[in-house]
C-alpha cells in the first residue's frame, strides 16, 4: 500500500544539495528543510547561508535553522509540520527525540559501504587507505553513530590516481539517486532492511585534524602518495618546509611516485631542473602541486621559477 509522505530534509553542505533537488524533481513532498544557522565565512567573514538553505529558498520550502537540536521549541516545530519521514544528509548527530519522531523513521545517507568507515570523513579515509572500492549507504538512524539497519548500498571503484575531490563528486551523484530510491521503497511499503555486519576491526573515518593530516616522511612512498590524494583538494596534506630559514608550514596537493635509486634520509629534497623530489622511507615522491604560506596553490615548476632550493632544504 502506497504511503502518503511528509518529508523533512536535514542537511547543510553542497554534498546534500543534489539529494534535495532530486527529491523535488521526482515530486516527493519535502515540506520542511532543517539546516545549520547562517555563519560568517571566507576571508571577509561575511555571514553566509548553507548550500542546502539556498536550494530550499530557491524552491520555496520552509526552513528551520536550530542552534540546539535538543531544544523543545525545535522539536515542537517539527511536530507542527506533521512530518512522517526524515532524511539526513551531511548534518549533525540527531538526538533520539528528533530521529525517533516520524512514523516511518529517519534515514541517513553515508558516503561509505557500512559498516566500514563510520565517522566524519569516510571519503577522505577511503582514499588515504588506498581502497579500490567504496560507495554509499542509506540506513535507518538508531542510538549509535552510523550503526543502524542498512536499507540500500551502491558501489563504485576508486581509481589508483583518484583524489577525494573527484570521488566526492561521484558519490554525491550516486548518493542522490540512492536517496530517491530509498524514499520510493519506503513510500511503496516495500522497504527491506538488514543488520550491519559486526566487524572485529572496522575501518574508521575520524574527523580530520592537524595531527592526522600531517605528512610523516618516514612513511612509505605508497602511503604518502595515497595520503596526499586523499586530502586533496581539502583540507590538504601538510608538512613543515625548511629552506635555509625557519621551518614553514606548506600544503601538498598532488604528487607522483618516482623511481630513483639515490639514497637519502626521509624528508630530504632533490631538485632536478624544475622538478622537486622528496625522500620517503622507501623511495621518492615528486611533488607536483604545493601551497606556500600566504600563497595560492601552484604547480611546483612555477614555484621553482621564483624560489631557490637550498642544499640543506627538507620537509619535516
Amino acid at each position: 500500500m502506497k504511503k502518503t509522505l511528509r518529508i523533512a530534509f536535514m542537511g547543510t553542505p553542497e554534498f546534500a544539495v543534489p539529494c534535495l533537488q532530486l527529491l523535488l524533481d521526482h515530486k516527493y513532498p519535502v515540506v520542511l528543510v532543517v539546516t545549520a544557522p547562517d555563519r560568517p565565512a571566507g576571508r571577509g567573514r561575511k555571514v553566509q547561508s548553507s548550500a542546502v538553505k539556498q536550494c530550499a529558498e530557491k524552491n520555496g520550502i520552509p526552513i528551520i535553522q536550530p542552534e540546539r537540536l535538543k531544544d523543545p521549541e525545535f522539536i515542537d516545530q517539527l511536530r507542527e509540520f506533521q512530518i512522517n519521514l526524515q532524511i539526513v544528509v551531511a548534518f549533525r548527530m540527531l538526538p533520539e527525540a528528533v530521529w525517533a519522531l516520524p512514523e516511518f523513521g529517519t534515514f541517513n545517507l553515508h558516503a561509505s559501504l557500512l559498516p566500514d568507515y563510520r565517522g566524519a570523513a569516510p571519503i577522505h579515509w577511503a582514499v588515504i587507505n588506498g581502497e579500490v572500492e567504496t560507495g554509499v549507504t542509506t540506513f535507518f538512524i538508531d542510538e549509535q553513530i552510523d550503526t543502524g539497519r542498512i536499507i540500500l548500498q551502491d558501489k563504485t571503484p576508486v581509481g589508483p590516481e583518484e583524489t577525494t575531490g573527484s570521488l566526492y563528486l561521484r558519490l554525491m551523484d550516486m548518493g542522490a539517486k540512492l536517496v530517491v530510491e530509498t524514499v520510493r521503497q519506503i513510500a511503496s511499503g516495500q522497504v527491506v532492511t538488514r543488520t550491519q555486519k559486526h566487524l572485529q576491526t572496522p575501518k574508521k573515518a575520524p574527523k580530520l585534524t592537524a595531527d592526522n593530516t600531517r605528512l610523516n616522511w618516514e612513511d612509505s612512498q605508497k602511503d604518502l602518495y595515497n595520503k596526499i590524494r586523499g586530502l586533496s583538494p581539502h583540507p590538504g596534506a601538510w608538512s613543515y618546509f625548511e629552506n635555509g630559514g625557519d621551518a614553514e608550514r606548506v600544503k601538498i596537493f598532488r604528487s607522483q611516485r618516482e623511481s630513483n635509486s639515490t639514497s637519502a634520509s626521509a624528508g630530504s629534497l632533490l631538485q632536478i631542473g624544475k622538478r622537486l623530489l622528496v625522500r620517503t622511507s622507501d623511495g621518492w615522491l615528486e611533488v607536483l602541486e604545493m601551497q606556500l604560506p600566504g600563497k595560492r596553490r601552484m604547480f611546483v615548476q612555477d614555484i621553482l621559477n621564483g624560489l631557490e632550493i637550498q642544499k640543506s632544504a627538507r620537509f619535516l
